[in-house]
């Protein structure tokens, strides 16, 4: 066995059983607050405590970190990362409207300009806890499956299926049991399932990301957008989805199987985007070199 492989097999067995381990640990004493307790703390840091010991001792090295923001060289990621998520809830939340699972209500009642702050708020609650996650995703194992040369499209679907086995204490357990009914018609079972489903979907996009600038940032960009506007949208009342099958798969939010396919083909466009670049970069290499050696006889 590898030492690459070795590596990725300590992660994901340490990534899908801490959640379970931290659960375990607020059996003693139990915390008031599920989220705010000692299992939380273990479940959303022992992914990255891990991948900076594999990275320190167990030979990853730091060389595809990807801490870097390279906006000079990357600034058009950055700019996909900030519409990428509004441009694709706007579609779905056209398609919902033609099939009659989801009204506007909230911003007629509310205006518009209500829905700012809300998402301003939704944003802070979350770009510390997605430090976390994107640099255990795309900081680990997008250029780690990379590195073993996985195809795109296996690396997100291991990498989808990590992430939704990551989640699945936060929904059995951590999540506030309020707050999910709030946010989904489905149960937990079903949306435990449908997230192994969806994550491998939206990993593509984010993986692709994440090679084309090779920085964490955009991602991380691109997931604090994605988790306040659906947060806004739901938790705000802006929205209303029908409390059926339909109104989940047309959500803006983590169970939305329509918004995920439609991420998973931004995703295929720009793997296709990278595949050319990779291409065109030899060609032009190639060109160069032939005319420096003309001008040289």
């Amino acid at each position: 066995m590898s030492k690459a492989i070795r590596n990725l097999i300590i992660f994901t067995v340490v990534a899908v059983a801490c959640g379970f381990v931290g659960i375990a640990l607020d059996r003693l004493p139990p915390p008031q607050d599920t989220m705010q307790g000692l299992g939380a703390l273990v479940w959303l840091t022992a992914p990255l405590a891990t991948i900076l010991l594999l990275r320190t001792f167990g030979g990853d090295g730091w060389k595809d970190f990807g801490l870097g923001l390279y906006l000079k060289t990357g600034w058009r990621w950055y700019l996909a990362a900030l519409l990428i998520t509004p441009l694709v809830t706007l579609v779905t939340l056209g398609v919902a409207s033609v099939f009659g699972v989801v009204t506007f209500g909230g911003f007629a009642t509310q205006g518009f300009g209500a829905f700012l702050p809300a998402f301003g708020v939704g944003l802070t609650t979350v770009m510390v806890k997605n430090i976390f996650e994107e640099f255990t995703w795309r900081g680990y194992l997008t250029p780690r499956f990379e590195a073993i040369k996985l195809h795109p499209y296996v690396s997100a679907l291991l990498t989808g299926f990590i992430w939704a086995g990551w989640h699945v204490p936060y929904y059995l357990y951590f999540l506030n049991r309020e707050t999910f009914v709030e946010r989904t018609s489905l149960g937990v079972w079903e949306f435990i399932l449908i997230t192994f489903v969806v994550f491998p979907l939206i990993a593509l996009t984010f993986g692709e990301l994440r090679l084309l600038s090779k920085s964490v940032w955009p991602g991380w960009l691109m997931h604090n957008i994605a988790n306040a506007v659906s947060l806004a949208l739901i938790s705000g009342n802006f929205i209303g989805l029908s409390r059926n099958f339909a109104g989940a798969i047309f959500s803006p939010g983590t169970e939305g199987v329509f918004i995920s396919l439609l991420m998973s083909l931004v995703g295929v466009a720009l793997y296709q985007a990278r595949k050319n670049q990779a291409a065109i970069l030899p060609r032009t290499q190639t060109g160069i070199l032939a005319f420096l050696r003309s001008t040289q006889k």
